[in-house]
């Protein structure tokens, strides 16, 4: 089967690619440049995924890929469209940063209330992919964690090393590890299901207490992390307490989802 990653270069998507591979998959993956054999790509130009589309005749598309609004939204229609063109099984994958928080678990029912230009985007990808494709798999995911040099580890290994920035003790997510989201979405492109479904760790936790496990792991003082909170930060709105209820990819899904504890061992 001929799979086609959008946004192959990224920490998700290269290990979508590296899993399809393993499985004798024609992989062909896309990225803004050339480098590291990627197909460039602008996801914005029709004209330009159309040809690619009509070269690759994917079986399968994976849209992993992140950028601004004309990527996000106007990208995620414009690949939506040219799969469908070529018959191709569609997963795009969205994020929990469209809602916008509160004590309880958002369900796969819940509509999107984006606080966050970010989180805007991403619900009005969502929308598009739906009205285009109605068969597609749109995955709501959270925190993406499973490597020091990217996914959020990265981020708080740069935090001790100096970099600037503050881990918010107030915004709750359940991350996810990479591995875990990545097979995941494989095993949803070979299934029948349609729509939204929450793919997600089964751990809630902040992105203080995370960092925490981090530092530790690898046998930092976690004590020497900068932590804050996001409300008043200056940062503009951002969601808060963003928990997915992963009840539905637990009955769906034969992949495991290991709980975000697991990075101390």
């Amino acid at each position: 089967m001929s799979t086609l990653i959008v946004g192959a270069s990224g920490f998700l998507g290269s290990e979508v690619a590296r899993q399809a591979t393993a499985t004798d998959q024609a992989v062909v993956g896309t990225a803004t440049t050339a480098a590291g054999g990627f197909v460039p790509v602008d996801i914005t130009d029709r004209k330009s995924v159309r040809a690619l589309m009509s070269a690759v005749r994917p079986k399968l598309v994976i849209n992993s890929t992140r950028g601004g609004w004309r990527v996000e939204a106007d990208g995620a229609a414009t690949v939506a469209a040219e799969a469908v063109a070529v018959g191709a099984r569609l997963v795009h994958v969205s994020t929990d940063a469209l809602h916008a928080g509160r004590p309880t678990p958002y369900t796969e029912r819940d509509e999107p209330t984006p606080v966050s230009l970010y989180g805007a985007a991403k619900a009005a990808a969502e929308t598009a992919v739906a009205a285009i494709d109605p068969s597609a798999v749109i995955v709501r995911t959270s925190l993406i964690w499973g490597g020091d040099n990217s996914g959020h580890e990265s981020f708080v290994l740069g935090l001790l090393n100096g970099q600037r920035g503050t881990l918010f003790s107030d915004e709750i997510r359940c991350p996810v590890h990479v591995a875990d989201l990545a097979a995941a979405l494989l095993e949803l492109a070979d299934s029948r299901f349609a729509g939204i479904i929450n793919v997600a760790g089964p751990e809630a936790i902040n992105r203080a207490d995370f960092g925490r496990l981090v530092a530790r792991a690898h046998g930092h003082d976690p004590d020497a992390l900068p932590v804050g909170l996001s409300a008043g930060s200056g940062l503009g709105p951002r969601p808060l307490d963003v928990r997915l209820d992963t009840s539905l990819a637990r009955t769906v899904l034969r992949t495991p989802l290991r709980p975000v504890s697991a990075i101390a061992s």
